[in-house]
């Protein structure tokens, strides 16, 4: 609105007060503007050219590129000198002259001076010096207002950080327990003595009540999206996750973070918001994540950035996951799916499970364990007493299930006196007997004994596997490491299934029945197969994530003798923004330094080339590095979302309304970037001062 064309439209005069506040805010438009003039002094051609030194000479100019003039931005606002105010001036050769003549006219100055007091208390006021004395007064009282403030806030971010609640259950003066945030006040105040002052003699604004919380908290909110909304314009790509849940209120949330290198050149993943998604389908899903996309992302040009999306929850509905990947595409063409590994990791056990009924039965039965101690916790102690140790809790069908195979391979022996001295004891109910005997039985079943040997091979595998795909910097390179190790270390235990039988105790061999112990062989290499087959399937490389091969440096001695053609076709096919004969030509001298082929991963290639300032040497490799690193690999930061959101609805009570929800699962989950922002109180407070007009005063004069 502060251009020249347009004030040449809409006079500044004919506009609202706010709209002038704000064209004063913005002064006056300096863009840079062609003019270019050939004069002839002594039989010699010069070209003068415009430069902007002259607006940082004369702060009043600003230009017109249609024009190709320079205006007065005062005496365009207010009216003056035709020159400087319809037509413009373009006379290189005297702009000199011009400016001074301009600056001695009287209307000139009588327009700075009005548009410099536009808005401000008149001449006469200020130079009252009555007047003064309460400005001094007024913005002494602002100084203390703003500590006041500051101090509040810090109570609020403790809270928040620590997961902490705000308010107790009964916060008037004579309560024994007014809630954590009435302490911290309370307990600022007695080793601050203007804090103390503030509570004891505040009538106005004491900053404790439920509504300043709440304006404070989504203040703070504000503050924080907008420098995630900053860093995420300045990344080059983006990838988006979302993971579904049901929170402790049974009201359904998705979880929306972004992954993107920051400016220091960092892998980072922000957590966003909660978004509470009324009827959980694919349709309204979609809807809420692209109307959270397009407040980030409005400009067209920006849509080509966000490089990848993945889910968990919603993409277990196989039957509708291509609908809803396919509806984020539309909009964000580049968006290409990428499963959320390590969490997808915990469904190998669930489709074991529900494929095989001896193995779901195995696991159902191994789930009586813990139930019966959390059933019946007076027999913790015997337990305690026989095996020093407590039995893991968890569902039978999610690794939770792991540690309690791995506790009842190593303790069963100790388990079985446990629950015969149960047995054994007149005091215990009978139900509590009947089920420890139904346990005894368990533990010397031959069928359970094999499977237990078996999962106990195999758990180790997985769970390692498992945390190599939770770090949140992993990228593709380790994914297909860590994948090709796994299925082989799966594969040697399917090997050595003939042998298991012959491990398990004596008294529970399978001595004459040859029939069976081969069925149990068969049904444990297909335990096996389900693992490997799965393990393939959901970690397999498309055609977008099959372009991490040409930066495995692993097989740079290979593509060195053989260039891969193909994989660099389907790189740039995936990624439209990669210059193929320039990557081809970067990749060729890569794979020919054999100095290059001891990086660990596409992190440390990336960081080689930062720190040697060699972006704009291997252009399109750095690019194509930025790509697979913030291409996400794993859904780890999405579940520490809602283990905060766990925390935060538990000590809420299920009251708190979905912005306060978000400030707060932010004020946890990015205590760093908070760290990061500078004068974050002060922000907030500016934030808090201008929503509306207050009793008390925290804007200067």
């Amino acid at each position: 609105m502060n251009t020249v064309e347009q004030l040449l439209s809409k006079p500044f005069l004919g506009l609202k007060h706010e709209e002038k506040l704000e064209l004063k805010k913005l002064g006056p438009h300096q863009p840079d503007i062609k003019i270019e003039q050939l004069s002839i002094d002594r039989g010699k051609e010069y070209s003068r050219r415009f430069t902007r030194t002259w607006y940082d000479k004369k702060k009043w100019l600003c230009g017109c590129p249609s024009k190709k003039a320079l205006f007065c931005f005062p005496c365009l606002l207010f009216g003056g000198e035709t020159a400087w105010t319809k037509k413009g001036v373009s006379d290189l050769k005297h702009l000199s002259e011009l400016i001074k003549k301009h600056e001695l006219c009287q209307s000139h100055l009588n327009n700075s001076l009005r548009l410099v007091m536009y808005g401000r208390v008149n001449i006469a006021t200020q130079l009252d010096e009555g007047y003064r004395v309460g400005v001094r007064k007024h913005n002494e009282e602002v100084d203390k207002n703003r500590y006041i403030l500051s101090k509040l806030i810090d109570c609020i971010r403790f809270c928040g950080a620590f997961e902490l609640a705000l308010r107790g259950h009964d916060e008037t003066d004579s309560s024994s327990n007014p809630g954590v945030f009435s302490g911290l006040v309370d307990f600022v105040s007695s080793i601050d003595s203007a804090m103390e002052t503030h509570l004891k003699t505040a009538a106005a604004f004491k900053g404790s009540s439920r509504t300043i919380q709440k304006e404070l908290l989504d203040c703070m909110l504000d503050i924080i999206r907008e420098f995630i909304v900053k860093q995420l314009k300045s990344a080059e790509y983006v990838a988006v996750q979302v993971e579904d849940t049901t929170d402790v209120s049974t009201k359904a949330q998705s979880a929306l973070v972004f992954r993107y290198i920051d400016g220091n050149g960092k892998v980072v993943e922000r957590f966003y918001c909660f978004m509470h998604v009324k009827n959980p389908c694919v349709t309204t899903i979609a809807k809420a994540l692209i109307d959270q996309l397009n407040n980030v992302f409005p400009e067209e040009c920006d849509k080509g950035r966000v490089i990848a999306q993945s889910y968990d929850g919603a993409s277990a509905m196989h039957e509708t996951s291509a609908e809803l990947q396919g509806k984020v595409r539309d909009v964000y063409p580049n968006a290409h799916y990428v499963h959320g590994y390590a969490h997808e990791l915990t469904l190998i056990m669930e489709q074991a499970v529900s494929k095989i009924s001896q193995v779901r039965s195995f696991f159902r039965d191994l789930s009586g364990f813990p139930s019966f101690f959390l059933h019946y916790p007076q027999m913790t102690k015997v337990l305690a007493d026989m095996v020093a140790k407590r039995i893991p809790g968890g569902a039978a069908v999610r690794w939770d299930a792991s540690p309690t195979v791995n506790t009842v391979y190593v303790y069963r022996k100790d388990l079985l006196k446990s629950f015969w001295a149960i047995e054994n004891c007149g005091y215990f109910e009978t139900p509590a007997i009947c089920e420890a005997r139904a346990l005894i039985r368990m533990l010397q079943d031959k069928e359970f004994i094999f499977f237990l040997y078996l999962f106990h091979d195999l758990m180790p595998h997985v769970d390692m596997l498992y945390s190599q795909l939770r770090k949140w910097d992993i990228d593709t390179t380790h994914v297909a490491i860590a994948t090709t190790d796994f299925i082989t270390c799966i594969n040697n235990v399917r090997g050595s299934v003939q042998d298991l039988s012959s491990r398990l105790p004596e008294e529970s061999r399978f001595l004459n029945n040859v029939t069976e112990i081969e069925t149990l062989n068969q049904v444990a290499k297909k335990v096996c197969d389900v693992f490997i087959i799965h393990a393939k399937k959901r970690f397999a490389f498309t055609k977008h994530l099959v372009t991490a091969k040409l930066l495995q440096s692993d097989l740079f001695e290979r593509y060195e003798r053989s260039f891969p053609v193909d994989v660099l076709a389907d790189a740039v096919d995936a990624y439209p923004m990669l210059i193929k004969d320039r990557l081809r030509t970067e990749l060729a001298l890569m794979y020919g330094r054999p100095e290059f082929r001891r990086a660990s991963s596409a992190v440390a290639l990336f960081r080689f080339f930062i720190e040697n300032n060699l972006q704009e040497t291997f252009s399109e490799t750095v690019k194509l590095l930025r790509i697979l690193i913030t291409t996400p690999m794993t859904t780890s930061e999405s579940e520490r979302c809602f283990t905060t959101l766990k925390s935060i609805k538990t000590f809420l009570r299920n009251t708190m309304k979905q912005d306060g929800l978000n400030a707060l699962a932010m004020l946890s989950m990015e205590k760093q970037l908070i760290q990061d922002i500078p004068d974050f109180n002060k922000q907030t407070i500016e934030k808090f001062a201008a929503l509306k007009d207050r009793q008390a005063t925290f804007l200067y004069k």
